[in-house]
This record gives structure tokens, C-alpha cells and sequence, in this order.
């Protein structure tokens, strides 16, 4: 008999694929402020981060439980197909706390009238933005 879905006993994790864990474990932690939970062996990091579950891993050919799918990198930091939103209540501060931290923004924040962005790359190319909404 099927059970319930989703239970509170569950949990979302984002995977993000890097290509050095230890230089995007740095970023994730240092930069954005994530918490570490826990590595497993050079290839994989779990992190804790506003709620949600990060893991950081490197890439790899196919599984017996994934037997078409490899996991990769972005190989273009400038096509993305998923990109992370973070709300902030103050996009210049978020700004400027992130900057002083060692974040590279592609821009400064805009201002688009019903909020304001600014977007930054982890060190694989992976998008993640900082929104205010005004």
C-alpha cells in the first residue's frame, strides 16, 4: 500500500556539481555563510544553508541506479538552466557583505522598480541571485 508524499519526515536536497569540492565548500561556507555537515571522502559535501540541504559533488559517468545520466560542471557559465534566488530584505547590503567576503557580482544592484538584483557565479559558473522586493 502506498504512503503518504511528501511527509514530514522528509527533506529536499539541491545537488550543485563542482569540480574541486574543497574550493566550492570555501565559497558555500566562507562566502555565503552555508554550515558544514558533513564530507564524504574528497567527492561530496553536505552543507546546511537557509533550511535547505546543499551537496556539493564532483562529476561522474553513469550508476547502476542512473545508467544514462552523468553528472557535469556547467561547461558555460553564461547558459543556465537553474539558478538559485536567495530574498533578502536589503540587496545592497547582501551586496556589499558578499563583495567584502570574496562574491564576484556580474553587476552591481539594479534597480527594477519592483525589486532590486544583483546575481553572482560559485566558483563553477553556477547562477545564484540576490533579490529585494520594494
Amino acid at each position: 500500500m502506498a504512503g503518504d508524499f511528501p511527509t514530514d519526515e522528509m527533506a529536499l536536497t539541491h545537488i550543485r556539481v563542482v569540480s574541486d569540492v574543497d574550493r566550492a565548500k570555501r565559497f558555500y561556507v566562507e562566502v555565503l555563510g552555508a554550515e558544514l555537515f558533513r564530507e564524504y571522502g574528497g567527492t561530496s559535501v553536505v552543507l546546511e544553508f537557509l533550511g535547505n540541504w546543499i551537496l556539493l559533488v564532483t562529476g561522474g559517468g553513469p550508476t547502476e541506479d542512473k545508467p544514462t545520466v552523468t553528472l557535469a560542471e556547467p561547461d558555460d557559465p553564461d547558459r543556465v538552466s537553474s539558478a538559485w534566488t536567495i530574498r533578502v530584505p536589503d540587496c545592497r547590503a547582501a551586496y556589499a557583505t558578499l563583495r567584502d567576503r570574496g562574491a564576484v557580482f556580474l553587476t552591481e544592484p539594479v534597480d527594477h522598480g519592483v525589486e532590486v538584483r544583483a546575481f553572482l557565479r560559485d566558483p563553477d559558473g553556477h547562477l545564484i541571485e540576490l533579490s529585494e522586493a520594494t
